[in-house]
């Protein structure tokens, strides 16, 4: 076993301990457990951080002893295309995207923001979400190794897909998937309000949500305008490609989540802020699980139900029960 699939499978042990830890200081308000959770869950960040950079030197040294170097690198590409080779690729994407995820978890919980729900029963639950959904990221990386090596190594790359090279590869994706992973605070925060009631819930879902809407609204405009200067589609930035508006729908509800929280002070919205946070992130689920999957045929989706897909879409209807059950016992109960 090599270094990085070791890195991968670390890392999901990490994740898995972190997030009992979590659920188990929920459940007895144990200091303790939320400490030594914090500290696993920084472990996890750590691996995740040690795994990717090691995927992006692998793809900028074109190592072609790995599959995946193989499929999206290549000794012609310029320096940028085989970092942004990266995320070319699902299993890529995911690592990334899993990352971000960790990465703003580790800032809750070492910076001042939302300090005043730390140590709180919210807070607990609002990380044990976090936590589970990057999990259940490295769950399927366990599954699709990016770093998965091959016996014999391969004599050339393939190299990226010829749609993707662009200067835009660089941006588009990574300041996408930061809109996506920063939506899983508003849904983890959503979810502890559900469970505790504490009204302190825009604590964390305030400043996270709208850093998710300003990465998701350049996301959504650099796509469109990339997709426009490449594929032309009419001379319009928008064709409503099935995949480039599944990205817009959370967006949609980011942007009424964003306003009925400004109104919860007056005493407004108190059922749509908190619907509309769990969707949104569901939302965000629902486009990975339409790009990932082929269900809809588009220059932007791999036109396969893979393995991951299937998870994505078991993942998809564990989030949808589970959380139309939180919403209505919250709000039909008494």
């Amino acid at each position: 076993m090599d270094i990085g699939t070791l890195l991968i499978q670390l890392s999901f042990i990490l994740g898995a301990a972190a997030t009992a830890c979590s659920i188990l200081a929920y459940k007895k308000d144990d200091s303790g457990l939320r400490s030594l959770s914090g500290r696993i869950g920084a472990g996890c960040f750590m691996t995740t951080t040690a795994s990717m950079l090691l995927l992006t030197y692998y793809l900028f040294t074109v190592n072609l002893r790995y599959s995946y170097v193989v499929q999206h690198s290549s000794v012609e590409l310029a320096w940028y295309y085989r970092i942004a080779a990266l995320w070319a690729g699902q299993e890529g994407s995911f690592l990334l995207w899993t990352w971000m995820i960790l990465l703003v978890l580790v800032l809750i919980q070492y910076t001042n923001v939302s300090k005043d729900v730390k140590g709180t029963p919210l807070m607990d639950v609002s990380q044990s979400v976090t936590l589970a959904v990057a999990t259940f990221f490295l769950l399927i990386l366990v599954i699709k190794n990016p770093l998965h090596s091959i016996d014999m190594p391969a004599a050339f790359g393939y190299g990226m897909n010829p749609l993707l090279r662009n200067p835009w590869m660089a941006i588009h994706p990574p300041v996408l998937f930061a809109g996506y992973a920063l939506l899983t605070i508003p849904y983890a925060a959503a979810v502890g309000y559900l469970l505790t009631d504490d009204a302190k819930w825009t604590d964390i879902s305030r400043f996270w949500g709208r850093l998710a809407w300003l990465f998701l609204t350049l996301g959504i405009g650099i796509g469109g305008f990339w997709a426009y200067e490449v594929l032309g589609w009419g001379a319009w930035y928008w064709s409503w490609d099935p995949v480039e508006t599944s990205s817009l729908v959370p967006w949609v509800t980011a942007t009424a989540f964003l306003h009925c929280q400004s109104q919860l002070r007056r005493g407004e919205y108190k059922i749509a802020t908190p619907l509309l946070a769990v969707a949104s992130f569901i939302l965000v689920i629902f486009a990975t699980f339409v790009t990932r999957s082929g269900l809809w045929a588009s220059v932007h989706s791999w036109q396969e139900f893979a393995l991951e897909g299937q998870a994505v879409a078991i993942f998809l209807c564990v989030l949808v029960i589970s959380s139309a059950y939180l919403l209505l016992k919250k709000y039909t109960s008494g």
